[in-house]
């Protein structure tokens, strides 16, 4: 079986001008570069890791599966829940974290060496349970009855929330995590390795925002920061005080009609966004509240309920939105205005990822070396690593791959 498909035809640009409404008649759709193909409940989650040489996929049966993106094969195949994966994230080149309905928040050794012993066998070639697994290092149990994924973010910098004996001496490995509390509105900080639960974030004061249904932990301007999209549509954005040792809210506005399905950040522009079960897609500003006591907040309506999955790309000119209609969305970052519309999924994408941009195939390639064997592997896999691709995942157990902008 093919793991992955090539399609003829594909387009590594977006659609033509709107206005040239004469030209764009006469060109076919965009179509993906290669649907990825070896899943078969739903695709929930998908992630690039090791600097774009691999693609991380999670199913709805809690299968993971890790491919190559020079060969578009799998190298690694295994259950890494009992129940849905919900997000999937690396930590640093070796480490995989991945996070299941099954209340577990897992990372995984899984260099690359590992993949030699790791089983190939998809689920939809007949992969069994008992197929080997990376080793475990860490697992947290979290709660998960709201579906929501995690949120992990690296501390390269002062650490915001004080260190406990033994971590204070390795910033670089910090990691931070945020995850759902038990209770209503409150999301619980860890930190690995130490696997320390940090603190909790209240919810917002006199409001019954219901649970928590995305999180996004993130750096700026020196602080940590939490912004958080809640089941009454509302999204609030905290900062941690470390003089007083606790979060603050620096903003709160109910956005959205429908539960927010996601949110992601763009620092460099100070803005983060989010998206509901409405049609909604809302740009809200990362700074301090101004002088009339709020901060700045743009929306629109795309008229096109359900996109989920919302992601910026690294260099925060573009974000993407996976659609329960099917259609992946890109949108500017800047302005919000809709530059492409990407449609093969017959059925609703859940799941969204952008590769991080890293330069171009010639930098890549010199960057291996002069080495005189392998040179057609290694120019494969510069390309791989400098394509700008994005990864649909649909509930048809698919991954699509396209090369955008």
């Amino acid at each position: 079986m093919t793991d992955a498909t090539p399609l003829l035809g594909a387009q590594s640009e977006s659609r033509p001008d709107q206005g040239r409404i004469h030209a764009a008649t006469l060109l076919p759709p965009a179509q993906p570069v290669y649907v990825l193909r070896g899943h078969c409940s739903a695709i929930h989650a998908v992630a690039f890791v090791r600097h774009n040489s691999r693609l991380l996929v999670g199913d709805a049966d809690g299968w993971a599966s890790l491919w190559s993106l020079a060969s578009k094969r799998a190298v690694a195949v295994w259950r890494a829940h009992r129940a849905a994966v919900l997000g999937l994230t690396e930590w640093g080149d070796e480490n995989i974290i991945s996070q299941g309905r099954d209340g577990r928040l897992i990372v995984w050794q899984l260099r690359a060496i590992d993949e030699e012993t790791l089983e190939k066998k998809l689920p939809v070639d007949g992969a069994c349970d008992e197929q080997k697994q990376p080793w475990v290092l860490h697992c947290l149990t979290v709660n998960t009855i709201n579906f929501c994924a995690f949120s992990a973010c690296s501390n390269h910098g002062e650490l915001s929330v004080p260190a406990s004996p033994g971590t204070a001496g390795s910033r670089a490995e910090t990691l931070f995590i945020a995850v759902p509390a038990v209770k209503d509105g409150q999301v619980d900080i860890f930190r690995l390795p130490d696997e320390h639960r940090l603190s909790t974030i209240p919810g917002v004061e006199n409001v019954k925002t219901g649970m928590v249904m995305a999180v996004n932990i993130f750096t700026h301007a020196d602080l940590t920061r939490v912004a958080i999209g809640y089941e009454n549509g509302s999204v609030a954005l905290f900062s941690y005080d470390s003089s007083h040792g606790r979060w603050t809210v620096d903003y709160h506005e109910p956005v959205h009609s429908q539960p927010v399905l996601s949110i992601d950040v763009a620092p460099m522009l100070g803005l983060f966004y989010s998206s509901s079960a409405d049609a909604i897609i809302a740009q809200h500003s990362l700074s301090r509240q101004n002088e009339k006591g709020r901060t700045s907040l743009h929306k629109i309506d795309t008229k096109h309920s359900g996109q989920q999955a919302l992601t910026v790309r690294s260099d925060e000119r573009i974000l993407a939105t996976a659609g329960w209609d099917s259609r992946v969305r890109v949108y500017s970052a800047k302005t919000l205005k809709e530059l492409v519309v990407l449609k093969w999924h017959k059925q609703g994408c859940y799941a969204l990822s952008f590769a991080v941009l890293h330069g171009s195939v010639d930098t890549l390639y010199a960057r291996d070396g002069n080495a005189p064997v392998q040179t057609v592997q290694r120019r494969r896999k510069a390309e791989a690593e400098s394509t700008h691709w994005l990864a649909a995942g649909s509930k048809d157990g698919k991954v699509s791959l396209w090369n955008i902008y």
